[in-house]
């Protein structure tokens, strides 16, 4: 059953992530063994990074390793430790993590994986949660999304990223500076305030959004120029990514909540609500910014309508004039002979020709103020 769940798997993710793109990359894995370790996500040389951090309430230790097998002693220890790995395109050492910490093969194929979705799975001795952290590029102006899978074990946790640098560095000031219960607190612990630093870089996100969304918001109601609406589907893709990062992350965190696990200790549980607390208000106010992006939708088709309407309205008073005048020169533009008993007198009168222009002139002066008047023009 488990090898025809992992050999289905690749097409689910296909279906989901809807992209030429990311079938492409999920097609790699298509007809290897269950637990085969591909790398699946933007391509990534270089060696990869691992530090841990090492502590309780008395002892601190903070190194960075050569090699996965130097965090092996760890594994049986008293303390609390905290495994990062910053890059996860070396198989050969999330192998060897996997052996020494007896994480399933089935896992750590969903860990070189970056196309997963945010969930929560149970092994008994360890959890594996993977989730997506978001960071704000301001040079190019869009969310960037990075994987993050955790393992929670009884005195451990293990990162895994996909690139070095992260949002982690106030949790890690933290224990280096024996700040808040961090330090008298166990891997649970530790597991929510990585949580509740994901979550809390969401809400500098939508920060960012709602400020670009109030800036579109001004521009679309005094210039709805072309490009506004390039920038508004810009905005729209951007809450889609963070829509698909933070709902799935609700039932993740939402499961650690409601765990019978002995990982998750009494002492921790009303944690792991505040970050669910603080998810659900991230999930209203994403929701309420969809709901101006579509707003900001129609207010700018509707300021180009009504901009077209305006512009219409004018060309159409111009045409109303010009109709009358169209008539009186057609009129006086027939030439018939004035020896015919139906002549037109003004043909050989003196002031025919000025007569005409002023009576187009007058037409023209009373078409314009009635059309003042009524506010049509």
């Amino acid at each position: 059953m488990a090898e025809e769940k992992s050999k289905q798997r690749p097409k689910r993710e296909t279906a989901k992530n809807g992209s030429a793109r990311g079938s492409r990359k999920i097609s790699r894995t298509a007809g290897l063994a269950p637990g085969t370790l591909v790398h699946v996500g933007e391509e990534r040389a270089g060696r990869i990074r691992i530090t841990f951090l090492d502590y309780d309430a008395q002892n601190f230790q903070e190194k960075e390793v050569a090699t996965a097998k130097e965090c092996f002693p760890l594994r049986d220890t008293q303390t609390i430790s905290w495994i990062n790995i910053d890059g996860i395109h070396d198989m050969v050492s999330i192998e060897q993590i996997g052996k020494c910490y007896k994480i399933h093969p089935l896992v750590l194929e969903d860990i070189v994986n970056t196309e997963q979705r945010p969930k929560i799975e149970d092994f008994g001795t360890y959890c594996y949660v993977v989730l997506k952290m978001l960071t704000f590029d301001d040079v190019k102006g869009r969310v960037v999304s990075e994987q993050v899978s955790l393992i929670l074990g009884q005195n451990h946790v293990i990162s895994f990223q996909e690139t070095i640098g992260d949002i982690f560095d106030p949790v890690r000031e933290r224990i280096r500076q024996h700040k808040g219960m961090i330090r008298e607190m166990g891997a649970d612990y530790l597991l929510y305030t990585l949580l509740d630093a994901v979550v809390d870089g969401y809400f500098v996100i939508l920060e960012k959004m709602g400020e670009r969304l109030e800036g579109l918001e001004e521009e679309v109601i005094k210039d709805p120029e072309p490009q506004l609406l390039q920038r508004i589907h810009g905005v729209k893709s951007q809450m889609g990514l963070l829509r698909r990062s933070v709902w799935p992350l609700r039932e993740v965190i939402g499961g650690l909540v409601r765990s019978e696990s002995s990982l998750v200790t009494p002492a921790a549980r009303p944690f792991f609500r505040d970050v669910y607390d603080h998810t659900i208000q991230v999930i209203e106010t994403m929701e309420s910014y969809r709901d101006m992006v579509s707003g900001l939708l129609d207010v700018y088709l509707s300021s180009l309508s009504n901009r077209t309407n305006e512009i219409m309205k004018v060309l159409t008073g111009f045409a109303a004039i010009f109709i009358p005048l169209t008539f009186i020169v057609g009129l006086y533009g027939m030439n018939f002979n004035t020896a015919s008993p139906f002549n037109m007198p003004e043909l050989n009168w003196r002031y025919g020709y000025p007569f005409a222009w002023g009576l187009m002139i007058t037409t023209v002066a009373s078409m314009f103020f009635f059309f003042k008047k009524k506010k049509w023009l």
